[in-house]
């Protein structure tokens, strides 16, 4: 539980304007420890920069500057492990500071400086009649989640939403090694990166999609070189935030000519080989833009992969016929 105050910075010229407000987090739920429940965890408070939002805006629309987060829910005989708290935003203009009561600087925010997961939950959602939970904070997913696909013509595809990898998880980290071997018995990857980057908490560095791509290759690349054999597409996610087109733009010309881009990386994060994507889609998740091509491109690929098995299959059968007619035709009478 964090309880503080703050005040909130923006310059405009020589003019500086501040607000000082209440934020305090969410309480953690009772456990039942009897029967080994556990009490939600409470909801955190985050500050969310906005265009054409004001500090003077903010003062109006919460007039009490009071920002409370929900208390996570107690452990009971029905659900032994309680809900978690929901969070509170804080929307704050772009370009502000914010300092807590002893005068140190917390962060200075741009647009897009919160980073829940990529929405591999809400696309599975989108994709197949999967019910997976969703929320806007990072790992919703704990364990893998299945659905299908289901096409006009009554095809029918499985798709499995992993939990998302962290940097280390070829070295167990956050489960990675359980979470890596579902990756094994999958005919192809799909990557889902957020097109506004990723920043796991506070005390982890900001990650662009770029990078993002680039890691997470480098960790299959470290727990097993033959996942990077696997037919891979990748969906950039988020598409409907602001200057989104610019960054999908960028990150378009990063992936075509990667060597230029790699010097920004440690040498031993760079990957041997990267990964070389079927189709990349912009997708929204939220609004479904991009949805129905993302799925024609995995019924493309999959079908492409399924043919070209199909033909090896047959080259050997008959590649082995002419080898055993070989052989009949020189044997001895």
């Amino acid at each position: 539980m964090v309880r503080c105050s703050c005040v909130l910075f923006r310059k405009y010229g020589n003019f500086i304007d501040n607000l000082r407000l209440f934020t305090k987090g969410g309480s953690g739920g009772m456990g039942y420890p009897r029967l080994g429940g556990e009490g939600g965890k409470g909801g955190d408070v985050w500050v969310v920069a906005e265009k054409k939002m004001t500090l003077k805006q903010l003062k109006d629309r919460y007039p009490q500057k009071r920002f409370v987060a929900e208390g996570g829910a107690n452990s009971r005989v029905s659900a032994l492990k309680g809900c978690r708290g929901k969070d509170c935003d804080i929307p704050v203009p772009v370009g502000i500071s914010v300092i807590d009561e002893n005068g140190k600087i917390i962060g200075e925010y741009s647009l897009l400086l919160r980073f829940p997961n990529a929405g591999k939950s809400s696309l599975l959602s989108q994709v197949s009649h999967a019910k997976p939970v969703i929320a806007d904070y990072a790992f919703t997913t704990l364990k893998p989640e299945l659905g299908k696909i289901m096409y006009t013509d009554f095809k029918q595809i499985s798709v499995a939403d992993l939990p998302g990898l962290i940097e280390g998880a070829h070295m167990n980290k956050g489960m990675g090694h359980k979470f890596l071997k579902h990756i094994e018995r999958t005919k192809q990857l799909l990557f889902v990166v957020d097109i506004s980057g990723f920043q796991l908490s506070s005390q982890t560095q900001y990650r662009t999609a770029f990078e993002t791509i680039i890691l997470l290759t480098k960790e299959l690349e470290l727990y097993k070189e033959e996942l990077q054999t696997k037919p891979a597409l990748l969906a950039v996610n988020k598409m409907d935030l602001p200057n989104a087109r610019d960054k999908f733009r960028e990150l378009m010309n990063q992936l075509q000519n990667p060597k230029d881009f790699l010097h920004l990386f440690e040498k031993n994060m760079i990957p041997e080989r990267t990964m070389e994507f079927q189709h990349i889609i912009p997708i929204s998740a939220i609004t479904g833009e991009g949805i129905e091509e993302l799925k024609n491109c995995i019924r493309k690929s999959l079908d492409e992969q399924t043919n070209k098995e199909n033909n090896a299959y047959h080259e050997k059968q008959l590649l082995n016929l002419r080898i055993f007619n070989t052989v009949s035709y020189h044997e001895p009478s």
